[in-house]
């Protein structure tokens, strides 16, 4: 009998993590720098990254072609603020061949906004169809105090031209107690009268910076959608996007929120995706530390077999879910310690 051959055409092997979950959606930080100094995010005076430490444009050209022959169909570009690597574009443009050839499905943003303006155009041109921006308030005066040296007109300039431009837009607003909760109504009627979907997340009230501050900010998704329904019909969706977020449909007016509650809901079960940094260090779960150094392999030498070693034994370490106990644990003892600090 004559052996049936492989197709030459015949798409990559999957990586498949030790749960049989394939890996096809690849988060990719281009900077850790920022035009904004977000208070829930950054401190005001950052030390950013050596550059010598960050991967180059080639060197994430390289790395995340290898994961596309791989079988990653999504790549999300994030930061830092993206936009604001000098060059970036080339990135964009280079990542735009594999959405050509069929390999990459999509290719999408997340960013602040802040220079969607400059970009909007090119990002189309070179294959991006939606985006995220992060928009916590339309009140001008909150929007520069939150992000300490962000403009809103200059970011809703952004948003305008990214809707001339043919990109969709989906808003992620943080919620924050005493800060936006009067804006909930506001930022929904916006978002339907701009054809933007909208997702809260919820501000994990834990980490190095600001902890107080991020306590008494703690505004959990239940209470601002047990607010949402006073005033709408909330129709649950059961459509997933590969990420964290559940959805709504408002009866009303049809428009989709997400919640996304890190602390509340595992949403791990699904989870198809990993995270690599802008120094190349691959996080196979993003609520873990556990992470693989890629950088080493690519630079080590031009020859794409060690690196795609690397990714593979990268993967078979990624666990089936966040520590969701450790997690809750945490948080709840920063709790009961800022309430003892306050009087609470």
């Amino acid at each position: 009998m004559t052996p049936i051959l492989p197709s030459p055409t015949a798409p990559p092997p999957l990586l498949m993590d030790p749960f049989a979950r394939a890996i096809s959606y690849l988060r990719v930080s281009v900077t850790d720098r920022c035009d904004f100094r977000c208070t829930y995010c950054m401190a005001e005076h950052m030390t950013f990254l050596p550059k010598a430490e960050l991967l180059t444009l080639e060197e994430l050209d390289r790395l995340c072609s290898a994961f596309v022959r791989m079988g990653v169909q999504k790549l999300r570009v994030t930061g830092g603020e993206p936009l604001v690597r000098r060059g970036i574009m080339t990135f964009f443009r280079a990542m735009s061949r594999h959405l050509e050839t069929g390999a990459l499905k999509e290719l999408t943003l997340t960013t602040n906004g802040s220079q969607l303006a400059r970009h909007a155009d090119e990002l189309a041109a070179c294959g991006v169809r939606r985006v995220n921006v992060s928009l916590d308030t339309l009140d001008a005066e909150r929007f520069a105090k939150v992000t300490r040296w962000g403009r809103l007109p200059q970011v809703l300039d952004g948003l305008r031209a990214a809707r001339a431009a043919g990109l969709r837009v989906k808003i992620n607003t943080v919620a924050l107690r005493g800060f936006n909760e009067d804006e909930l109504f506001r930022l929904v009627d916006w978002c339907g009268a701009e054809g933007h979907d909208l997702t809260f997340i919820e501000v994990m009230p834990m980490g190095e910076m600001g902890e107080d501050t991020r306590l008494d900010q703690y505004w959990p998704l239940t209470e601002l959608r047990a607010r949402l329904a006073e005033r709408f019909s909330l129709i649950e969706l059961s459509e997933r996007t590969g990420g964290p977020a559940r959805y709504v449909r408002l009866a009303e007016t049809g428009q989709k929120i997400g919640f996304i509650t890190p602390l509340t809901h595992n949403f791990c079960e699904s989870c198809n995706r990993v995270r690599l940094t802008c120094t190349g260090e691959l996080f196979m779960c993003l609520g873990q530390e556990d992470r693989a150094d890629l950088r080493a392999p690519l630079r080590r030498t031009a020859e794409d077999g060690p690196l795609e070693q690397a990714i593979r034994e990268a993967i078979a370490r990624k666990p089936k879910g966040h520590d969701f106990d450790y997690s809750r644990k945490t948080v709840a003892g920063q709790m009961s310690r800022h309430m003892s600090h306050t009087g609470g």
